[in-house]
């Protein structure tokens, strides 16, 4: 209602929703048994009720969306992937095939605030006005923290993003670092006050990354490639389109036509990473290793939202429940949908990366196909071993 009131027309509602849902996180007619049995093979690499699954949460995507899918069971991991051709769902290798994953680089740049810590180049109640050349405007005081864990009261994107002249195909490609200082110092506007609770902001994280990458004196990329990719043996794993081109999967719009990419600019830590389900797995298998000084950290709880259910680490999103802690994030962009979770308990994960669009109706049938494929590792041997 309160939207209603201020949007006047349909075209500005509609960039309005578009805008508030940028990398947000957050029966059809086909014959199902011939769909079904359009994933030839299958068996080699899951079982007949994730394969079930899987046909049941996408039937309705458009044609020409792929999934690429990581199963972490047991200490392995399985890989499979699937195509939409004439609506029915066929199996194909593409587990090193790249995806834009959205808002799962906020998992990224999370680490990339970990390692600096650990490595004491800064504290995470540090207040970031001492890190910045230009002050806040109001001299406002945001840990870096609260960069990460979405409780610094910055709003989910910053005002002078302006609605009616942005390319939405690629919105953020002219949101520069003037832009971004001229935001912080003479427009900012908390929406409340930092530490309060916890509201999911882009410009929060997308503030962080590029703070870490002055830090440091380099790019966000370099960091990426320095700290997280050569260290953890992410070969497909970057913010730079060129470096994996030949990789690179189409993305398709709500409507099922190819989509340009999203460049994120001085905001690429919020959602700017591209990469596949055989890089993301080696980073999700590295999370059971409680040695793992820096990752260990990312998952430690740094807000409760509800108490000893749901919490925020730095980057990841928790959940606890008898017998289970889940770790995850979902990523969205204009042509591509992903999502990550991880049950730290049983050690057990699903990876999914996908061209299927943030805006396509059904776009939180990934999120629900992660579950129910988590689901079904619950239960011992309920995937194939290759």
């Amino acid at each position: 209602m309160f939207l209603n009131s201020i949007l006047k027309n349909t075209q500005q509602k509609k960039k309005y929703f578009i805008l508030i849902l940028f990398l947000y996180a957050f029966s059809g007619c086909t014959d199902e048994k011939v769909a079904f049995n359009g994933q030839k093979d299958y068996s080699q690499h899951i079982t007949e009720l994730q394969a079930k699954y899987i046909f049941a949460e996408t039937k309705e995507f458009p044609n020409n969306t792929q999934l690429a899918i990581a199963i972490l069971h047991n200490g392995t991991t399985n890989f499979y992937g699937i195509k939409r051709e004439n609506d029915t769902v066929f199996s194909i290798d593409n587990h090193d095939s790249v995806f834009e994953i959205g808002s799962i680089s906020k998992v990224f740049t999370a680490t990339l605030l970990a390692d600096m810590v650990v490595n004491q180049q800064l504290g995470l109640d540090d207040n970031i006005n001492d890190y910045l050349e230009w002050p806040l405007k109001g001299d406002v005081k945001i840990t870096f923290k609260q960069l990460s864990n979405h409780t610094s009261g910055l709003p989910r994107l910053p005002t002078n993003l302006p609605l009616d002249s942005v390319d939405l195909q690629n919105p953020y490609k002219d949101y520069d670092e003037q832009k971004l200082k001229q935001y912080l110092t003479q427009h900012l506007q908390l929406n409340q006050n930092p530490g309060e609770k916890s509201e999911y902001s882009n410009l929060g994280v997308g503030l962080l990354g590029f703070m870490l990458s002055k830090i440091d004196s380099t790019s966000y990329e370099n960091l990426l490639q320095s700290k997280i990719c050569t260290k953890y043996k992410l070969v497909r794993t970057t913010t730079d389109r060129d470096q994996i081109r030949s990789q690179l999967i189409k993305g398709l719009d709500e409507n099922g036509n190819e989509t340009p990419n999203w460049d994120l600019n001085v905001l690429v830590g919020a959602g700017g990473i591209l990469s596949s389900v055989a890089d993301l797995s080696k980073f999700a298998q590295a999370q059971f290793n409680d040695s793992d000084q820096i990752l260990s950290l990312t998952r430690k709880v740094s807000f409760s939202l509800e108490p000893n259910k749901a919490e925020m680490g730095l980057g990841w999103a928790i959940q606890k429940d008898i017998g289970k802690k889940l770790i995850m994030h979902s990523g969205g962009t204009g042509g591509y949908r992903s999502n990550i979770v991880l049950n730290m308990v049983n050690q057990n994960g699903v990876i999914i990366l996908s061209n299927l669009s943030a805006f396509h109706k059904n776009n939180m049938n990934i999120d629900n196909l992660g579950i129910r494929l988590l689901k079904t590792l619950d239960k011992s041997n309920t995937i194939v071993q290759q």
